[in-house]
């Protein structure tokens, strides 16, 4: 099977290779209902040490810049109360924490959460969180410059391993909003 898009030699759907994935994300994989099928979600192999974004467009790419997406938790805090959230922008732009996303959780404050977590409360590795298998509470933001991609590549759970997913997919998770504006240039 050849990947929609970059370049990878080993390509499977997800729903074909369960054991390559985290608990959370494979369950999700496994109770997939949305208009987009399943196998469509796609699974390709990478090096775990190449994970981060700048070092995954050095062996992988440049032009998948423009076709990756970055899923980061952010907390937004109010009054003693911290929700999560996650937060899907293109790998080429950053999340509007200050302004989108904290009028959008009605938050005074908004960050970037810690890193522990971050994988405490996903059950995924950090630098490969996915908005695929988030816990069903967490607002799913997710900028519709993402939605727009016919594929965006998405961490997998893991640091090993990327998910290839039609972009309209996330439109349709659990809690998912699409925001327009979320990631900024």
């Amino acid at each position: 099977m050849r990947a929609p898009i970059g370049d990878f030699d080993t390509v499977t759907p997800a729903p074909d290779c369960l054991d390559e994935l985290v608990a959370p994300v494979a369950e999700a994989v496994r109770g997939w209902s949305g208009g987009v099928p399943a196998d469509r979600i796609l699974h390709v192999d990478t090096e775990p040490e190449w994970a981060d974004t700048a070092v995954f467009l050095e062996h992988y790419g440049r032009e998948l810049l423009d076709r990756s997406a970055n899923c980061v938790v952010v907390a937004g805090k109010r009054g003693g109360e911290t929700t999560l959230a996650a937060c899907v922008v293109l790998s080429a732009t950053r999340v509007d924490v200050n302004g989108a996303v904290r009028r959008r959780l009605g938050a005074r404050k908004a960050s970037f959460a810690p890193m522990d977590t971050a994988t405490g409360g996903t059950g995924m590795e950090y630098g490969g969180i996915t908005p695929i298998g988030l816990p069903g509470h967490w607002p799913v933001l997710v900028d519709s410059a993402v939605v727009d991609l016919p594929y965006v590549l998405l961490g997998s759970g893991r640091r090993r391993g990327k998910l290839l997913v039609p972009g309209k997919a996330l439109a349709e998770l659990p809690n998912a909003e699409v925001l327009e504006g979320l990631g900024l240039a």
